[in-house]
């Protein structure tokens, strides 16, 4: 169980730290799902992880079905496996279906905000709520059943910037100082 002020790292760091390819397929992810930080991608990377370590462990007989059948279950819960899954099916999950399943990547598909990081923003700042429960993590994995629920806790209305041409022109002001020479 372990000290409770000890709380220990929910993530494993990758092992081969200076891999150029590796980095690169990290930031595309941490850009186009709007994280934080590579630490939120290593939390889902050490879950799909743990999820196929179990399932080969079911598929040796190592585990019993049941576990395997636990598994499944909440993996279908939050959407990211069918219901009809089958072991084989957990070896091919990759991070990007717990990554879609984040709060702040179904506020920005469902487009209650105009990009990804706004959506992070939106949550972090309490407009979001699930069931009229006010969710302020980003990184909350929303389940099939509280998927419609998901809206505006406090009403807010997303403008956008007003146009670059209503802004001050720099070459009128550089104008203005050659005639007063």
């Amino acid at each position: 169980m372990g000290a409770p002020r000890r709380n220990r790292r929910k993530y494993e760091k990758p092992s081969s730290i200076w891999n150029k390819q590796r980095i690169e397929e990290e930031h595309k992810l941490k850009e186009s799902y709007g994280l934080k930080n590579l630490k939120e991608l290593w939390k889902a990377t050490s879950e799909i992880r743990r999820v196929k370590r179990n399932a080969r462990d079911v598929l040796s007989g190592r585990s019993s079905a049941n576990t395997g059948s636990d598994i499944i279950a909440r993996l279908s819960r939050f959407n990211i496996v069918k219901e009809d899954a089958i072991a084989d099916d957990l070896l091919v999950l990759k991070p990007e279906a717990i990554l879609e399943r984040r709060l702040q990547t179904i506020v920005y598909r469902k487009g209650m905000s105009k990009s990804i990081k706004q959506a992070r923003q939106l949550i972090a700042h309490g407009f979001i709520s699930i069931s009229g429960r006010r969710v302020k993590s980003p990184g909350y994995l929303v389940s099939r059943a509280e998927e419609g629920n998901i809206g505006y806790y406090k009403q807010i209305k997303i403008e956008t910037p007003p146009p670059a041409a209503e802004a001050p022109q720099v070459e009128d002001a550089k104008e203005g100082e050659g005639e007063a020479a």
